[in-house]
């Protein structure tokens, strides 16, 4: 049995945790938030991730997971932080990473393994934490092991993806990589991959979410051009990827989550060969723009309009709120929707008028969030003069559009996620548009 100590109790840390106590690992769950360790001991998941509190509370009845307030020795050191992004200046924040390192020094011990598994810009794991640990007077490799392995589940299926994706380990030396093999070969049912050094795996981890993230783009932009010559881009693109060789993914209002919009910067952290990759980002994050244009356009106007936006999650059929489009995109409204000047006086000064605005309401069924003013469908519907489908949630395509169109005061439908059937809305008196 091995002793783990893992290092940070959110999205990723508590459910790994959980599957190695599950997989006969005797482990410590430590986060710096004790609100957090203290709700976990009192059998508290706040996470919103289907089967995850079962999960863990078997680990924890097994007594093999046990929640810490301090850092335990053991032999090996899961480092799971958040990585924080500045949306302004792009630049990664790496304290929570530093702070972990920092809190294994003091315990660690020869023969022991650090595996840093958080989202970093490449050279973190040798150039930041490297460096803290190899304070200790132990020398990384030789006395110690100390590898990269990136986490790549995908929210809303986090326990079978934990155990059953492909995992890719870089190790600083071949010892330090067989260590960590050795871990994850406890409880992982696909590939363990290794490569020749952490960096390595680093970047791996984030040119697969930029290689997505650059692919959508891609579609946004075909969205956007297909609208100049009256072509459904959707149409377009399902016929396009008939061809073996072609796989296009979905336009849509915006991307979402903690990776996709994260994860290319992090590889200009130290590069500034970013030119394609820079562009798929402003394309991405443009189309909550080009969403509220195309209210603006249909509506004639935004103010003095209520739209209703259904769905404030990043994705479909989950409750994860992080860097939602959707929210930009009310943001994005509500920026706009200022009234135009009334006039001049006669000295040629201009006369500013009141924002008349515009209402945006707010509706998600895996969002229960009084910060955001969520409020029931029947609510977001009723009087509104349009309504937007920005999450993909399941019960969102059984729409009743005969219902749909009583409740409102307006006619217009814009669907950023392809759910609902265009023939059968407009044949319900809908004016209805798709991105």
């Amino acid at each position: 049995m091995n002793s783990v100590c893992v290092h940070g109790l959110g999205y990723i840390g508590l459910p790994t945790a959980a599957m190695l106590a599950n997989y006969d690992n005797e482990v410590y769950g430590y986060d710096v938030d004790q609100e957090v360790t203290g709700r976990l001991r009192n059998g508290s998941v706040q996470l919103d991730e289907p089967g995850l509190r079962a999960f863990v509370t078997e680990a924890m009845d097994s007594g093999r997971l046990e929640i810490v307030d301090e850092v335990v020795e053991s032999k090996y050191h899961l480092i799971c932080v958040p990585t924080p992004f500045d949306r302004e200046t792009k630049a990664s924040d790496l304290t929570y990473v530093e702070g972990a390192a920092g809190a294994i020094a003091p315990v660690l011990r020869p023969g022991d393994t650090v595996i840093l598994e958080s989202t970093v810009p490449p050279r973190t794991t040798v150039d930041v934490v490297r460096p803290i640990l190899e304070e200790t007077g132990l020398a990384a490799n030789d006395e110690f092991s100390l590898a990269y392995c990136p986490e790549t589940v995908l929210p809303g299926d986090v326990i079978t993806e934990l155990r059953q994706n492909t995992r890719i380990v870089g190790g600083i030396g071949e010892a330090s990589t067989t260590a960590a093999v050795r871990l994850y070969d406890t409880f992982v049912e696909g590939d363990v991959r290794t490569t020749t050094d952490p960096t390595t795996a680093e970047f791996v981890k984030l040119i697969q979410n930029t290689y997505r993230d650059t692919n959508i783009a891609l579609a946004n932009e075909v969205s956007k051009l297909a609208r100049d010559y009256d072509v459904d881009s959707r149409d377009a693109i399902e016929l396009a990827n008939e061809h073996p060789r072609v796989d296009l993914l979905q336009p849509g209002p915006g991307v979402g989550g903690h990776c996709l919009p994260v994860d290319p910067w992090f590889l200009g952290h130290c590069s500034e060969n970013l030119d394609l990759i820079r562009t798929a980002r402003r394309v991405n994050d443009s189309m909550p723009g080009h969403v509220a244009d195309l209210l603006s356009e249909a509506l004639g106007s935004l103010n003095g309009n209520a739209i209703a936006l259904l769905g404030v999650a990043y994705k479909g059929n989950v409750g994860d709120t992080r860097q939602s489009p959707a929210l930009d995109l009310a943001a994005e409204l509500q920026t706009r929707a200022t009234k135009p000047p009334t006039g001049t006086t006669d000295g040629g000064i201009t006369i500013e008028s009141e924002p008349e605005g515009v209402e945006v309401l707010l509706h998600d069924p895996f969002v229960d969030d009084q910060v955001l003013n969520t409020v029931a469908l029947d609510q977001a519907v009723a009087g509104a003069d349009a309504v937007v489908v920005t999450t993909d949630h399941d019960e969102f395509a059984e729409l009743d559009p005969g219902r749909v169109r009583e409740q409102m005061n307006g006619s217009l439908v814009v669907d950023t996620k392809a759910l609902l059937d265009p023939d059968e809305w407009r044949s319900n008196g809908f004016t209805f548009l798709r991105v």
